[in-house]
This record gives structure tokens, sequence and C-alpha cells, in this order.
């Protein structure tokens, strides 16, 4: 009887110990496992902006056309504190560091046929209108609203970011890329009706060297949409810094306002050019009184500059805002947009090459429509108070 006795207690000794061993190993695992949940939970807060930025991305059509909404603090302040970026591989560098976690990316601007106008609609409203000419890539509609800037739409050509026909933003994984996208918009309108644009021009890359903060192509479009509200403000930012061409080449800018005032700013042996409606220029001189302007691919600033290409689409735009004064409606707009379009053909790179968006932008309302791949039958309405 001792020894059953004895034998039943030890083996309630050893349940009650594998029991007690079976507890630890379940709170441990409880442990681990709200270790674990919570340094998920830290890092979707982390990431919290990032992961709802991503998400934001809607595919508008299967050109393909997207649209996306920053969520957050893109950097662009903390970016001109460390002193701006001289090259594309600069601005590189800042952009993974601080906005892709770690993830390379590239950011190039190859050659850039494109055309831009302002106008002014019957009602009084500033207009202005783009095309943007390329060897195909898909396209994004950005919006962003930084805390001490302004809100504001912009087009972003995603094969500057890598993204083609073998990479578009369709999941979450392959769509973190995207968020670079404010750091190379090609155009835009903002809240308080700012709005501009960047064409390639065909001479020497602009590189200034002085002790200002430096500057790219694209950056300087993120600071003006970002920080200026007037033409004057612009131009007095662009004052501010030393630019420097992305891709190694050269580029002008138009930019315009919901006041109607417009200029085109060139850097000609590095020193900054600016012409207003008025101006003469390498295309001539204007009518006696003209608000409106025009650019393509060659140098406006008078001089031996008129090289580059695009003057028969400068003359199709000045001629059509000539015939009305420069008094356009939106419709109107995109159809001038519509007749100086590149239809498919082979560019200096041996690619094939067309309009991959035309856009018209209303300054005072700060909308845009924005016709992708030359559908002007189904052109895409956008507007930043939305």
């Amino acid at each position: 009887m001792l020894s059953i006795r004895g034998e039943c207690m030890e083996g309630q000794a050893k349940t009650s110990k594998a029991l007690s061993v079976k507890k630890i190993v379940i709170r441990v695992a409880v442990v681990f496992v709200a270790l674990i949940v919570l340094a998920m939970a830290g890092i979707a807060f982390m990431f919290r902006n990032e992961i709802a930025t991503v998400a934001s991305i809607k595919k508008v059509n299967d050109y393909p056309f997207y649209t996306m909404t920053y969520e957050g603090d893109y950097g662009i302040d903390e970016f001109i504190a460390q002193g701006g970026a001289s090259s594309d591989a600069e601005l590189i560098g800042f952009v993974v560091q601080h906005l892709m976690k770690g993830l390379p990316i590239t950011i190039e601007l190859p050659d850039l046929a494109c055309s831009t106008f302002n106008a002014t609609t019957s009602e009084g409203d500033a207009i202005f209108g783009r095309n943007f000419d390329l060897s195909y890539s898909p396209s994004m509609l950005v919006r962003t609203d930084p805390a001490d800037g302004y809100a504001s739409i912009s087009m972003v050509n995603l094969g500057f970011l890598g993204y083609g026909e073998d990479k578009l933003p369709d999941s979450p994984t392959s769509s973190i890329t995207a968020l670079a996208a404010p750091y190379a918009p090609l155009d835009g309108v903002n809240e308080a009706g700012l709005a501009v644009g960047v064409l390639l021009i065909d001479t020497d890359p602009t590189n200034q060297q002085t002790d200002r903060v430096d500057i790219t192509t694209t950056t300087a479009i993120r600071l003006m949409l970002d920080k200026c509200a007037t033409v004057d403000e612009a131009l007095d930012l662009l004052e501010q810094y030393d630019m420097h061409s992305s891709a190694n080449s050269c580029y002008h800018f138009q930019i315009a306002d919901a006041s109607g005032d417009t200029v085109v700013v060139e850097y000609v042996d590095n020193e900054m050019s600016v012409l207003d409606p008025d101006d003469v220029t390498t295309a001539g001189q204007p009518a006696a009184g003209t608000t409106y302007m025009a650019a393509t691919n060659f140098l406006l600033t008078p001089g031996e500059y008129d090289f580059g290409t695009g003057q028969d689409r400068y003359q199709i735009v000045t001629e059509g805002l000539g015939a009305t004064d420069g008094v356009l409606s939106e419709d109107e707009a995109m159809s001038l947009l519509a007749a100086c379009s590149q239809e498919p053909h082979i560019n200096s790179r041996g690619e094939e090459s067309q309009t991959q968006w035309s856009v018209v932008y209303n300054l005072d309302k700060q909308s845009a429509t924005i016709a992708i791949g030359r559908d002007y039958e189904n052109a895409y309405e956008v507007s930043l108070p939305d």
C-alpha cells in the first residue's frame, strides 16, 4: 500500500511539474507574441504616414495613370536645412535616407519635348496649359499638403522613379518607390493659384556655384509649389538658391499665378534670365499689351540662342493665343494642347515618343483637367479643394 501510495504521489508530482512547465511555456509564448504585436504596432505607428500614402494610390486608367495623396511630412524644410542637393545623386541620397528608409531609387529626367502656355477664360479665371512629351511611361497625380506650406497637385512621370511596363505601383511592395514622388514634380498648381511647368532646353546644364543652398530642377518646382503664392514670390525664391540641372541637361520654367501674371525663367551661362509677356525674345516681338506667354524647347532670351526644338509647336500655341488675345475656355485650351501634341514618333534617343499627358490647370479654382496619352475624349478632372 505504501509503495502504491508513493508511486501515486510521485506521479502527481511529475504531473504538477509538467503542468508548471507548460504554464511557463504558455506564459513565455504569450509574452513573446505580445512583444511581436507591440513591435508590429510600433512599426505601424512609426510608418503610419508611409502606409497611408501607399494605401492612397489609385489606378485611374490602363495607360496607366495613378493618383496618390502624400500623408505626413516629406522633409522639404529638412532638405533645405541640410544644404539641399547639387546633383541627382545627392537628392537621391536624401530621399533614400529620409523617405525610402534605405531602399534605393533613381530620379532621372531624360529628353522632355514639352509645351506650356497661360491664358485667361472669358470669366476671368487664369489658366495654365501643359503638354508633357516623352517616351511611354506611367504617370501619377500627386496631392501634397505640407504643414508649413501650400497644398498642391502635381504631375509626376513615374518612369523617372524606375517604373515602367515591367514595374508598376500595383502592390504594397512595388508602390514603396512612389514615396519619392513629391521630389519629382514636372508641373502643378497650389492652393494659392501658382502654377509651374518645366521644359528641356538643348544647351549646357545649369550649374551655379555660389555660397547659396543648392537645389535641382525638380526640387525647385517642389519649393515653388510649397512656398510661393505669386510669380514674384517664385522669382524671389529661385534667386535664393544655386540651380543645378537634373540629368545633366538644361531646362526653363514657365510660371503663372491667379492674378494672370506669368514669366519664363531661363538660365543662360549660369545666370538667371526672366522674360515677361511683352519682352522681345528669340521668337520675336509680342503684340502690345500681351498678357500671355508660351514656351517649348528653345531659349527665348534674346541672343544667339534660337537653337533647340519646338518652334513649330510654339507657333501653333502663340497663333492660337493671338487669335483670341489670350482668352480661352478650358476646353479651348485643351484643344490647343491637342493641336500641338505629338503623335508617336522616334525621338533623339531612338525611342518612340509622344505626348504623355495634357493638362489644363485653373489657377483660380485650383483644379486640373488631364488627358492621358492623347485621349482627349476621356479627360480626368480633379480639384485641389476636394
